[in-house]
């Protein structure tokens, strides 16, 4: 199925009727920098060569629509699934209708898909920083229409947390709304920290009432064999991480 292009499977019990993962940065067309599977519109690579990756991404999956393909902003923004924008300007989307395919676009920041444990309703957002400090998990959790302690999460891949070194403002942005989220920073060089992207995103899915999460274990700047990484090289693709219940 996944033998065109680079693909991985979500690992979580989802529904069999739920399909859910991450592409990789190989089996596409594209050229340096954006070698070779980018699916993203707006960073600069030729709009025929996107063309032809969004393509060969729908026949390798046999996507049943074309995914939703957000603007993302680093906000809260959550969309229900179907929308009359071709393009809404949101970072999480969610639908309960089969067919739909919800898409986040990454290179280092955090995508989370989401699932109702009866394949009911799914989401997917994206999670950097900026959005995780102000709520974007919590935000989806909310807006899809099941309670949260039936809602399972899976993390694709983002930078690690010995890779994502960050200012003092986001430790201070993080740990100003819970102390506790000091754990998930190690001091680096003068005022540097890292962040545990990952970690971070576990203690803010815990308090919004999720617990059954899965994934997080990659690294996108480490990984250049398998991820594009806008820290490690600024000119890059995006991977998408993709999520839909199965048409009947």
């Amino acid at each position: 199925m996944h033998e065109m292009i680079g693909f991985e499977p979500a690992h979580w019990p989802a529904p069999t009727r739920v399909r859910a993962g991450q592409t990789l940065r190989t089996g596409g067309v594209g050229l340096p920098p954006y070698d070779d599977f980018n699916l993203a519109s707006h960073v600069g690579d030729d709009a025929r060569t996107v063309a032809e990756n969004r393509r060969r991404l729908r026949a390798a999956l046999r996507l049943p629509s074309e995914p939703v393909w957000l603007r993302q902003v680093h906000d809260v923004e959550v969309i229900a699934l179907p929308c009359a924008q071709s393009e809404p300007q949101a970072d999480a989307a969610w639908t309960a209708t089969p067919g739909i395919v919800c898409a986040v676009l990454t290179a280092d920041c955090l995508p989370v898909l989401f699932c109702a444990d009866d394949g009911s309703a799914v989401a997917a957002a994206h999670a950097g920083w900026r959005g995780l400090a102000a709520g974007v998990l919590e935000a989806t959790v909310a807006a899809m229409p099941v309670p949260s302690e039936r809602i399972i999460a899976w993390m694709g891949a983002a930078i690690g947390p010995d890779a994502f070194e960050v200012g003092p403002e986001v430790r201070t942005r993080f740990i100003a709304d819970d102390p506790t989220l000091s754990r998930c920073f190690v001091a680096g060089r003068g005022d540097r920290w890292f962040a545990d992207l990952y970690a971070l995103a576990r203690a803010r899915l815990r308090r919004a009432g999720v617990t059954a999460v899965y994934g997080g274990h990659a690294c996108t700047y480490r990984d250049a064999r398998r991820y594009f990484s806008y820290r490690r090289a600024p000119r890059c693709g995006r991977m998408a991480t993709l999520i839909w219940i199965t048409p009947a």
